[in-house]
């Protein structure tokens, strides 16, 4: 028996890596462009409108990040407001197309990037239960399987029927978390949605959380509630201005943001940065 050379054996461990990694991020930015000012005028509009002019603006989201999560991790991404953290997500998800980089993800994605992305308000809940169960890549066999759970968890049984233009916002909050974590995904994506509901809800989508970052499923969460990055996450990235900051051990993360944002680590700021 033949034995293996050492760039055989470097190729076969490569790969085994390559399959752990759910993932990978290589390079990616993302630009925007917009024709809108901050403070047009109306004699600058007159003059673009005369000269048909219009000025396009130029904003770089992400700048150059890459980024790997394994299969089974749970990655926190912290940062403030406009640091490019939903971008990365969404591009993950594959929402939103790289303008230069490449996304790889292994694995069926669920997403709850803005609650009810997809949802349609003229339908019923249970019509749009099945049109986020059939997105989601499961069979109608599947779905019927899984419909009572998502109904129980959401505790809207009285009202599946009724169209959802009719739902409150944190009905239409509770279904839509309900349908994205109840589709068995290997890939979850969620981007500040662990809020939905009243404390009651809340308290119970943090145990469901909790439940699925038991399991070997890999997740990634946005969040401004510090806290739940620090219970929930194998390991965090904090976004600054589209590009990545620092990763490593979430509490270490945590510290560097809070103390560049010049905030002490008490309850408030735990939750609300």
């Amino acid at each position: 028996m033949s034995s293996l050379s050492v760039s055989e054996t470097a190729g076969i461990a490569q790969a085994s890596a390559d399959a752990r990694v759910s993932i990978r991020v290589e390079d990616v930015s993302v630009t925007y462009r917009t024709s809108l000012e901050k403070k047009p005028t109306m004699k600058t509009t007159l003059l673009r409108l005369g000269r048909r002019e219009r000025i396009v603006r130029e904003i770089e989201a992400l700048k150059h990040v890459n980024l790997e999560v394994r299969q089974g991790e749970v990655l926190g991404i912290l940062g403030a407001n406009g640091a490019g953290k939903s971008t990365l997500v969404r591009t993950m998800a594959g929402i939103l197309p790289p303008t230069i980089g490449r996304v790889e993800v292994r694995g069926r994605v669920s997403t709850l990037l803005a609650l009810g992305v997809g949802f349609n308000r003229e339908l019923s809940g249970r019509e749009n239960v099945t049109l986020g169960g059939l997105a989601a890549g499961l069979s109608r066999a599947q779905l019927r399987d899984k419909y009572d759970e998502i109904v129980e968890f959401a505790e809207l049984e009285e009202f599946m029927d009724m169209p959802m233009n009719t739902y409150s916002s944190g009905m239409y909050g509770r279904l839509a978390f309900s349908v994205a974590v109840n589709m068995d995904p290997d890939i979850l994506l969620i981007d500040e949605a662990l809020s939905v509901g009243d404390a009651k809800f809340r308290k119970k989508s943090f145990k469901k959380m909790q439940e699925l970052c038991a399991q070997d499923r890999t997740v990634v969460l946005v969040s401004h509630a510090l806290g739940s990055i620090e219970e929930l996450c194998d390991r965090a990235v904090w976004m600054h201005k589209g590009e990545l900051q620092m990763e490593g051990e979430p509490d270490d993360v945590v510290h560097a943001y809070t103390k560049f944002l010049d905030v002490g680590e008490d309850a408030l700021t735990m939750e609300d940065l």
